[in-house]
């Protein structure tokens, strides 16, 4: 990735664009709804594979393990990817 370094020692990189996914995710406790965020030239099985230990997800509604009854809303969430069980693109369901 390029980057410069001002006068001040500051470094400036370029932006990273990422598009937002929204997703289903089962775990063993929950079926959580939101926004994934990859990067427009990746996959999201990329995103999950090279993804660091928390997945971070926007928008996000946690239900109970059937997806009936809503337990939290949250702007931002921080899910342990060794929780997932599944994932699905919304629209693909």
């Amino acid at each position: 990735m390029p980057q410069e370094i001002d006068d001040k020692g500051k470094i400036f990189t370029e932006v990273v664009h990422k598009e937002p996914i929204q997703v289903t995710i089962q775990t063993r406790t929950n079926r959580i709804r939101g926004n994934l965020h990859k990067r427009s030239d990746n996959r999201m099985i990329d995103k999950l594979n090279h993804a660091e230990a928390f997945i971070p997800m926007t928008d996000v509604v946690v239900m109970d393990v059937d997806g009936k009854v809503e337990l939290l809303r949250s702007d931002f969430l921080a899910l342990n990817r060794s929780e997932i069980i599944w994932l699905v693109e919304l629209g693909e369901e």
